[in-house]
C-alpha cells in the first residue's frame, strides 16, 4: 500500500510556491507492543475512568484540565481549546538560512522526506534543492499541521529534500547543569594518545544495517516458540552476557593498552547483508 502523506501543501520561498507532499521517514512497525491481558480467561484489560471516592465515571463528565500546583487544576472546555489552535495552513513559508552545524542536535526530533506534488512542480523543487546544497546551508520555517505549529528544518536528500521537525528552546533542557560536578582538569597526554589510536582502530563509515535491535529480536523468536508450542508455559532461556573483553581491568592504562594492542574487537569491513524472509 502507498505511504500516506502526513501533509500537503505548498513551500513558499518569497514569491515562489512549490507544491509538496511530506512524507514519516521513520517507521514504528518494527516495535513490539503488548497488551495486558486477564491470564485465568486470556481476555484483554479495558479500562475505565474512575474517580477516587466516587467511582466509575461517564465520558460526558470528564473535561481538560492543567495542574498549576499539587492537586490544583485550571479546566478548560474543549471548545476553548480548539479556540486557540492555529489554523492548519496549506503553506511552509522558509523564513530563514542557517549553516547546518549551528543547530544542535539536541533540538533535531523526527525526520521527514520531502517530494514535489507533481511534475510541473519538479523545475522549481530542484532548483530549491540545488540551492541549499550550493549554499550548504538548513531553511528554516513552521509547519501548522493537526493544530499546533512546529519548527522545522529542510536540507538537501539525494534527489529530495529531509525535513526535520525541531524541538522549541523550552522543550530542552541545559546540559551544563549535569555536568557542574565534573572536574576541568585535563587528562594525561599518554591516556589521550591511547584513547585516540583506539578511536582511529575503530573508526569505520556509519552503516545502519550494521547494528540489529537484539531484544526484539529475541522478543520475536519467543513470540514465534510460544505461538507453535501453543502452551502457556514460560519460556525462559539466558541470552548471556555480550562478548567479554578479557576480566575486569581496573587500571586505565592498562586497559587501554589491551584494547590498542588488538584485544578488543574490530569494526566489521563490510555491512551485513540481512536474509531475506
Amino acid at each position: 500500500m502507498a505511504a500516506r502523506a502526513y501533509w500537503q501543501g505548498q513551500i513558499r520561498l518569497a514569491l515562489v510556491s512549490i507544491p509538496v507532499e511530506i512524507y514519516s521517514a521513520s517507521k514504528t512497525g518494527a516495535k513490539i507492543s503488548f497488551n495486558q491481558i486477564h491470564e485465568p480467561s486470556g481476555k484483554r484489560i479495558k479500562y475505565e475512568k474512575v474517580v477516587p471516592g466516587i467511582g466509575p465515571v461517564d465520558r460526558d463528565e470528564i473535561i481538560k484540565g492543567y495542574e498549576v500546583s499539587r492537586g490544583e487544576y485550571v479546566l478548560l472546555e474543549e471548545e476553548e481549546i480548539e479556540a486557540v489552535k492555529i489554523e492548519s495552513r496549506k503553506t511552509l513559508e522558509l523564513v530563514q538560512f542557517v549553516d547546518s552545524c549551528e543547530i544542535d542536535p539536541l533540538y533535531f526530533e523526527k525526520p521527514y522526506y520531502v517530494a514535489p506534488k507533481d511534475e510541473l512542480a519538479e523545475e522549481a523543487f530542484v532548483v530549491l534543492r540545488e540551492a541549499l546544497r550550493k549554499a550548504g546551508k538548513v531553511a528554516l520555517g513552521q509547519l501548522s499541521v493537526r493544530g499546533s505549529e512546529k519548527l522545522v528544518a529542510i536540507k538537501p536528500c539525494g534527489k529530495g529534500l529531509l525535513l526535520e521537525t525541531l524541538r522549541y528552546s523550552d522543550e530542552v533542557r541545559n546540559g551544563q547543569a549535569f555536568f557542574a560536578d565534573i572536574d576541568d582538569s585535563k587528562p594525561k597526554k599518554e591516556l589521550l594518545d591511547l584513547a585516540t589510536t583506539l578511536i582511529e582502530q575503530k573508526s569505520a563509515p556509519f552503516e545502519a544495517s550494521e547494528f540489529e535491535d537484539r531484544y526484539v529480536d529475541a522478543l520475536r523468536k519467543l513470540i514465534d516458540k510460544k505461538a507453535k508450542s501453543k502452551s502457556n508455559k514460560a519460556i525462559i532461556e539466558d541470552a548471556g552476557d555480550p562478548e567479554a573483553s578479557g576480566g575486569n581491568v581496573i587500571e586505565l592504562m592498562a586497559a587501554l593498552k589491551k584494547s590498542v594492542d588488538g584485544k578488543a574487537s574490530k569494526p566489521k569491513a563490510a555491512a551485513k547483508r540481512k536474509k531475506s524472509a
